[in-house]
């Protein structure tokens, strides 16, 4: 319901070992921070602890009755109600929304975690006051998601936004069929643009196992098989994100996760994104996050817009 933005906002960031917690003040500024291990694989002791967070982030606050949004891996089934795809197994099959909501008696919003990253870019982060933002975590796996005017769209079967298990586009024959990927198929844009894909094909064309950061540090120190590994990355996310341009048309897209503070790719993806973009030029930007790892805790706060607060 609408009303006076004059409600503190809740976020929590319920990750697979640590669950963190932030209060935001009506202007956005941080009033309390919290951070607590997850109990892996205790869907009760799960509920409790986010509970027990929300309770303290209260009370270092001084707050009462706070909007409260989660973002977690997976998303909730609109055929079912409960969670699916969560890394977090022991969610997956669960109510959460409901449960939760039920041990805090108040209204909760939950959202996946990349879908938390785009909202708190586009509400006042790298991207704020752009319309319609693409947000993408660029990590251990790849994901993203999509904000429109500050709000997360998450479509009818709550996977707007997930490219990642997309086939690469336009892909030449060295690499066809692609990496497997664990959801069954082959090529998607995961196996390339993760930071195990990127080590990966790596290794495949030096023979050398080395991790995302130590390649990317080769390649700024001149090591021909790096720069060269780096340079496919680069042609190969500026193709991947030219799908989404063609399709979505953002005004902005905002990386993140840990391959996001690859600064070249600021520069380079946007030179590259042009031969595979249709269109005569293209205004999307590119864009670093500004609120870096605290994005997912922030966006999930959010997801109660500016001018609205709890029923």
């Amino acid at each position: 319901m609408a009303g006076r933005a004059s409600r503190h906002r809740i976020g929590i960031d319920l990750g697979g070992s640590k669950i963190g917690g932030i209060v935001l003040a009506p202007d956005g500024s941080v009033l309390a921070e919290r951070r607590i291990a997850t109990p892996a694989d205790s869907y009760d002791s799960t509920l409790a602890a986010v509970a027990d967070l929300v309770g303290a982030l209260e009370q270092a606050a001084g707050s009462s009755h706070a909007t409260i949004g989660i973002g977690m891996p997976g998303a909730i089934s609109p055929a079912t109600g409960l969670v699916k795809n969560a890394n977090s197994t022991w969610l997956n099959g669960r109510p959460f929304d409901r449960d939760i909501a039920a041990k805090l008696g108040r209204a909760v919003r939950v959202a996946n975690d990349a879908n938390c990253f785009a909202v708190s870019e586009a509400q006042d982060g790298a991207a704020a006051g752009r319309h319609l933002v693409f947000g993408v975590i660029l990590g251990t796996g790849v994901g993203g998601g999509i904000a429109i005017d500050g709000r997360v769209l998450t479509g009818p079967n709550a996977i707007a936004g997930e490219w990642g298990h997309n086939p690469l586009p336009a892909p030449n024959d060295s690499e066809r069929p692609g990496p497997e990927c664990y959801c069954g198929r082959r090529g998607c844009v995961e196996t390339f643009l993760s930071g195990p894909g990127l080590a990966a094909d790596h290794a495949s064309a030096t023979g050398v196992t080395l991790t995302a950061p130590e390649i990317v540090a080769l390649a700024e120190d001149g090591d021909d098989g790096a720069t060269a590994t780096l340079a496919r990355y680069v042609d190969r996310l500026a193709r991947g994100l030219a799908g989404v341009i063609n399709i979505l048309d953002p005004d902005a897209i905002v990386l993140g996760g840990g391959l996001s503070e690859i600064a070249e790719l600021y520069a380079r993806v946007p030179e590259c994104w042009r031969r595979y973009v249709f269109s005569d030029r293209c205004n999307t930007e590119l864009l670093p996050p500004k609120h870096g790892a605290a994005s997912g805790v922030r966006g999930a706060a959010w997801l109660w817009p500016p001018d609205e607060v709890a029923p």
